[in-house]
């Protein structure tokens, strides 16, 4: 009998010890995996101060782009009212000539004199309608650069969207084993 419960004390140990190895190498798994997992958690954090960043200076180049806008509007509104006082000057100077053709053997020299002014006026309307086309043009150009940045944007917290969802469905997931 005493054999018997010195065997049974032995096999009693060696199955505490086997369950302690059990036990440490379940243990070493886990903090192998918690490990992993907040690396993951960092390198995530990581990605969204990135894009959080990405997003300021977006914002200040969008910023910037509004301010370059508001200008171009300011400019066309003051070239609008520079063509309107052009074509006012036009409608005057050819309200005068009317008047003059009547005239036309005393006032031949001021005839010449205002057919030049009129040649000025035009050119300066001509060029005037190129500063608009170039201006048409420019906006166009900002516009087109606002809407990709916009895009781009929106790509972004898509991404950062897509990156929340995962981070929280993270630990749900490792939290059910």
């Amino acid at each position: 009998m005493k054999n018997f419960q010195q065997n049974l004390l032995i096999i009693v140990a060696l199955g505490l010890c086997g369950l302690c190895v059990s036990q440490w190498y379940g243990q070493t798994l886990q903090r192998n995996e918690i490990q992993a997992l907040e690396q993951t958690v960092y390198g995530k954090s990581a990605a969204i101060q990135g894009y959080t960043n990405s997003i300021r200076t977006m914002d200040r180049q969008i910023a910037q782009m509004d301010a370059r806008i508001t200008e171009l509007k300011a400019e066309a509104k003051t070239n609008a009212e520079f063509v309107i006082t052009r074509k006012r000057e036009v409608n005057r100077l050819q309200a005068a000539a009317e008047g003059l053709t009547n005239e036309i053997t005393q006032y031949e020299s001021a005839v010449e004199s205002l057919q030049g002014k009129l040649k000025d006026a035009y050119d300066a309307i001509k060029k005037q309608n190129e500063a608009m086309k170039e201006l048409a043009a420019q906006r166009d150009e900002f516009l087109t650069k606002l809407n990709d940045s916009v895009k781009d944007r929106n790509a972004i917290v898509t991404k950062y969207n897509d990156l929340v969802s995962q981070v929280q469905k993270g630990p749900a997931a490792g939290a059910k084993p």
